[in-house]
């Protein structure tokens, strides 16, 4: 049975102190949600450190928002892997849009980062989706395809055995747009044939979150689908409440 999963991206916001007070909203209200429901936070680097100390006993995993693309060395500004991993991290989101957009991120830049994840054994979280020329143009079945063959093709079935996926409209990010839960399904149910055509049956045991402005109010709607395995939340996952509600979106 596939994971179900609610990792929360805090992007840049929060400082430590008040990243682990959330973490502890979090934790103490996290018994209302089904058992069943995986919760990952994912804080900046600058709180990594003390969210493990407290999330430790919650059930709570902690994940690393990015990491360098090298072992180590003159990479100034840079935070690796293994420095990462030696926390007590264990995911880390990878290809997320804004990496791809802003930082300009490529399929190359990102084959390294996984070989870099999976050496200090993080499991990935990697991000593809569609931006809105590319929506409306029709080409996001073809957009999605390459994200995934560019990189997660080039993995061992070992690697992609602990691999999650997440779907994010880049269109439905911060803009007030959602994808309706039928336009989740249909790329979910993509993404998943795309991952057998390399993995076989494989696919059919790997998470799959959507990323696309997942709220409380539609989560439930959005998780039901067949191929929906979780989410991966921004804004709300910076309120305990907020992100609790979407992990009620699964039905105990």
């Amino acid at each position: 049975m596939r994971k179900k999963i609610v990792a929360g991206n805090w992007k840049m916001n929060t400082t430590p102190a008040e990243g682990v007070e959330l973490l502890k909203g979090v934790a103490a209200l996290k018994g209302e949600v089904c058992s069943c429901v995986n919760f990952i936070v994912c804080p900046p680097f600058t709180h990594l450190s003390e969210v493990v100390k407290v999330a430790k006993g919650t059930g709570i995993a902690v994940g690393a928002q990015n990491c360098a693309a090298e072992a180590k060395g003159a990479y100034t500004g840079e935070v690796s892997t293994q420095m990462i991993a030696s926390l007590g991290v264990e995911y880390v989101i990878l290809g997320h849009s804004e990496r791809r957009e802003y930082y300009a991120e490529t399929s190359a830049t990102l084959n390294k980062k996984m070989e870099q994840a999976y050496a200090n054994n993080l499991t990935p979280i990697y991000c593809v989706g569609e931006k809105l020329e590319e929506r409306e143009s029709g080409k996001y079945f073809d957009v999605i395809s390459a994200q995934i063959k560019e990189v997660v093709y080039n993995l061992s079935a070992e690697q992609f055995a602990k691999l999650v996926v997440a779907y994010e409209p880049v269109w439905a990010i911060g803009t007030g747009k959602t994808a309706s839960a039928e336009q989740a399904q249909e790329i979910h149910a993509f993404i998943r044939k795309v991952l057998a055509e390399k993995f076989g049956a494989a696919a059919d045991d790997t998470a799959i979150l959507y990323g696309g402005s997942c709220k409380p109010g539609n989560a439930a709607e959005i998780f039901a689908k067949a191929d929906v395995d979780g989410g991966l939340i921004g804004g709300a996952a910076l309120v305990a409440k907020d992100f609790i509600a979407i992990g009620k979106g699964f039905a105990k």
